[in-house]
């Protein structure tokens, strides 16, 4: 196991040292242990792609939506480039099977003793090479930040996916009552304690992974200004830097909240750097993950999630950026395809798919007026970002987008490569009871415009009873391949292949 055998190594007799080499040649012999979040389910998606782009080899964690890899510090800015990954962070050391003791103080006093044993060095170096490249992005963008960072305090009350707001505000809830402290707005719930918790005492793991996404999704906002200001810390050990414990914990076996390991674990750090808790204002932020067993102490690289790449203007049921291109690799697309999204609301996915594959064709559509106009929104928004890159010339993405009837395609029979759309769940948008006359109709539909054989399609519900019924009427148009469990908001959702059949799709339009 890398991160292991390099804590090993770390923890062991080192060599008699070299001479101190030149910075730029520290970068390149630092290699740094990666983890990464990713959707749920897609847990292999993205270690193929860390595999096809990074040349590096992906351990899947058992601790669900999480994957290690190893690669050079020099590596760094194209991890940041990945696009299934929604946080980052350096591993500083792992543990496969922690002794927890039964005793609650017993177990917090190990994790605080802990802090001392760790090695912190290398990660350390990791991180303030990750800040730098941060640095030179942060020039360019420092003009734009806080008007961004108002929006986005708006778009994260839960405009993001399914029912974040539901989501966030229990998790919310969670950390009060751990923390007995009643928090001075909405944002902000355990300040005073400088630890931040992400109490998840369910023993379902999936549902607190979501948990501690809403809450990346509440201080998100709070994170995007205040980090500009890393600046100060390049004149050496002036500035004392500013930090943050995290705890997300998963599992019935242990006597401590993550509240309290957050907060014991925190205030060793503190002593151990003397570096001073800062819930709001961090310089760093220090991962403590536990999962039944499995400890992993990590430092965070992303300051907000990688998801929030591509979309500016948020529906109710915007998909994560890294969920659309998990769904899109999915069904392999080829150069020359045409790619449909025939329920694009906001346009997460066919702008996922147009950045990763503009040798492919996209086809964008809604019947709401108002996601077109998201869309649309969205869209020239990336369009913008791409001018300021290429300044010069300005080109065009591969994207169209139109207002139509998901049962009444504009498009030619036989005509579409692929299909990729997250269907609506019945929650926020449309009824259960409207998706059992939907589904079918768009099965059908889909199926009409397919190309026989050869083409597929990647839907993504969490009505799957309901699914299942429809698929099973149109067994003869679409074959099911594989079905991928993903977590959508707290919602336990299905991405399913299909896969055309050879027949041909009636033109009639008798359902059930």
């Amino acid at each position: 196991n890398m991160a292991e055998a390099e804590a090993a190594g770390d923890a062991g007799v080192a060599p008699a040292p070299a001479p101190a080499p030149a910075p730029a040649e520290q970068g390149a012999e630092l290699a740094a242990v990666i983890g990464a979040t990713v959707p749920t389910g897609f847990e292999l998606t993205a270690a193929a792609e860390v595999q096809e782009k990074l040349g590096s080899a992906s351990r899947i964690s058992r601790d669900r939506g999480k994957i290690y890899f190893e690669v050079p510090a020099r590596g760094l800015p194209q991890v940041h480039r990945l696009r299934s990954v929604d946080n980052l962070f350096v591993v500083v050391q792992e543990f496969k099977d922690y002794q927890f003791k039964e005793n609650k103080e017993d177990a917090l006093k190990d994790l605080e003793d802990l802090v001392k044993k760790l090695p912190w060095t290398d990660p350390l170096k990791v991180w303030e090479l990750n800040n730098s490249l941060k640095k030179k992005k942060t020039k360019r963008k420092k003009h734009n930040l806080q008007s961004t960072a108002s929006k986005e305090k708006l778009n994260d009350n839960g405009e993001e996916e399914g029912t974040d707001q539901k989501d966030a505000s229990e998790q919310e809830d969670c950390a009060q009552n751990a923390a007995g402290v009643e928090p001075a707005s909405g944002q902000d719930t355990e300040k005073t304690q400088g630890v931040a918790s992400r109490n998840g005492e369910e023993e379902e793991e999936e549902e607190d992974n979501e948990q501690s996404d809403a809450k990346d999704e509440l201080q998100a906002g709070s994170g995007s200004e205040t980090k500009a200001g890393d600046g100060k810390t390049s004149d050496g050990e002036a500035k004392v830097l500013k930090f943050r414990v995290t705890c997300n914990r998963a599992g019935d076996k242990h006597s401590f909240t993550s509240n309290e390991a957050a907060r014991y674990f925190g205030g060793a750090v503190q002593e151990h750097f003397q570096w001073k808790a800062d819930m709001t204002n961090f310089d760093v932020e220090v991962l403590l993950n536990i999962h039944n067993n499995e400890v992993v102490v990590g430092i965070a690289l992303t300051e907000e999630s990688l998801h929030r790449r591509n979309i500016t203007h948020f529906g109710p049921t915007t998909l994560r950026s890294t969920l659309a291109y998990g769904m899109l690799r999915l069904c392999d697309p080829q150069p020359t395809d045409i790619i449909v999204d025939p329920m694009c609301g906001t346009g997460a996915i066919p702008i996922e798919g147009a950045t990763e594959w503009p040798s492919c064709y996209h086809i964008a559509g809604d019947n709401n007026p108002q996601a077109v106009k998201r869309a649309a929104n969205n869209i020239c928004s990336l369009l913008k970002k791409n001018e300021n890159k290429e300044s010069s010339t300005s080109l065009g993405i591969p994207l169209d987008i139109i207002q139509w009837d998901i049962c009444n395609l504009p498009l030619r029979t036989g005509s579409v490569d692929i299909i990729v759309t997250d269907m609506p769940f019945g929650k926020r948008i449309g009824s259960k009871k409207k998706n059992w006359d939907l589904y079918p109709a768009c099965l059908m539909e889909m199926g009409r415009i397919c190309t026989p054989g050869t083409g597929r399609a990647v839907l993504l519900t969490q009505d799957k009873k309901c699914f299942a019924k429809a698929l099973s009427r149109m067994g003869h148009i679409w074959r099911k391949g594989q079905t991928v469990w993903v977590n959508v908001g707290g919602l336990h959702a299905a991405v399913y292949l299909l896969k055309r059949t050879w027949e041909r799709a009636e033109e009639k339009r008798s359902f059930w």
